[in-house]
């Protein structure tokens, strides 16, 4: 479910938060499905459970995901989980497209990249 990228500069529990969202969002893990236990996951990554509970407090902190004392961590139902990433993901896109702009970028650079990296395939 998880693959943690070793070669990648952030930290682990930062990469954990980030596949977690995405799978929340994506609809991968479903409202009021139950997350892996801490201690289950960190034996599957082999890494400390002090790094899942970072990364599970954080998720729980945004709203991912919601904790029942003595059961675990459930996916969170909030609906507005999508609504605040993608405005997240629209501001850092007007900052870029206005950093490009003092760089000299013009809109045709900009379609001409689109399409390139859309056609690109995702894993």
């Amino acid at each position: 479910m998880l693959i943690i990228d070793y070669k990648d500069r952030r930290p682990i529990y930062e990469q954990i938060v980030e596949r977690f969202q995405m799978l929340i969002l994506k609809g991968v893990l479903k409202t009021d499905e139950q997350m892996p236990s801490v201690r289950k996951l960190a034996m599957d990554l082999s890494i400390n459970p002090n790094t899942i509970q970072k990364a599970y407090s954080i998720l729980e902190q945004q709203g991912y995901i919601y904790p029942i004392k003595g059961r675990g961590n459930f996916v969170s139902g909030k609906v507005s989980l999508m609504h605040e990433k993608k405005a997240s993901f629209w501001e850092e896109y007007r900052l870029v497209v206005e950093k490009g702009q003092q760089l000299g970028i013009t809109k045709e650079e900009y379609m001409e990249k689109l399409e390139e990296y859309w056609k690109e395939e995702r894993v």
